[in-house]
């Protein structure tokens, strides 16, 4: 997938959709099942650009039901409603889980394998602007259909374990995924197919690709 370079100085994340809208960027669905014992499909796409510094990053979910039990970074989201952007920016073996709830509440996570993941602290992750359609208060689940959308403007600075300053030109091996491990309905959907017998998405060997612009 392309992923196109605007250039913008400063960026306010609640208008990201806007100037997404303005830069005419396309959606993408995350909508692979790979997994037949989890065969709930909620609607949801996401769409990516990219500036100088940072990733920009725009979801829209269409769902079952939601959860935001988890108010506080670095807690267990994937169990509320939740989508993550996994990448490997530096083109080693790292890869960083950035895993946001419904409310904007992150995890942020490096390392070369599932069981090796460095959280990182507070203040990088004090450094991706969230904004989100249901507001920043967590809830128990909700049950009925439920619109909600997040957007997120992830600066380079964020891959902690790495010193990047650009990305222009450059290969991204990525993959975007929505769960909800602790719903009504447990889902675990992908962008890039994942062949594994059970459910897992600390698997960069399935990422798909990135050209960035």
């Amino acid at each position: 997938m392309n992923v196109k370079k605007i250039s913008v100085a400063n960026v306010e994340v609640s208008s990201l959709p806007e100037l997404l809208d303005q830069e005419k960027i396309g959606f993408q669905p995350i909508n692979t099942i790979n997994w037949n014992a989890y065969p709930y499909r909620p609607k949801v796409e996401f769409r990516i650009a990219h500036t100088d510094n940072a990733f920009l990053l725009h979801f829209q979910v269409k769902e079952g039901s939601v959860r935001a039990k988890y108010g506080e970074d670095n807690g267990s989201v994937w169990t509320d409603s939740c989508v993550e952007f996994f990448s490997i920016p530096a083109g080693d073996d790292i890869y960083y889980n950035i895993e946001c709830n419904c409310i904007g509440t992150i995890l942020v996570g490096a390392g070369a394998g599932r069981n090796d993941r460095e959280r990182a602290p507070q203040e990088v992750m004090n450094q991706v602007q969230r904004w989100a359609s249901l507001g920043r208060k967590p809830f128990v689940e909700r049950i009925g259909e439920c619109n909600w959308e997040v957007a997120l403007i992830i600066p380079y600075t964020v891959f902690f374990k790495h010193h990047i300053t650009t990305l222009d030109g450059k290969t991204v091996k990525a993959n975007f995924y929505k769960c909800g491990d602790e719903l009504q309905t447990p889902h675990f959907l992908s962008w890039n197919p994942i062949q594994i017998e059970k459910p897992d998405f600390h698997r960069p060997d399935f990422f798909g690709t990135l050209e960035m612009e």
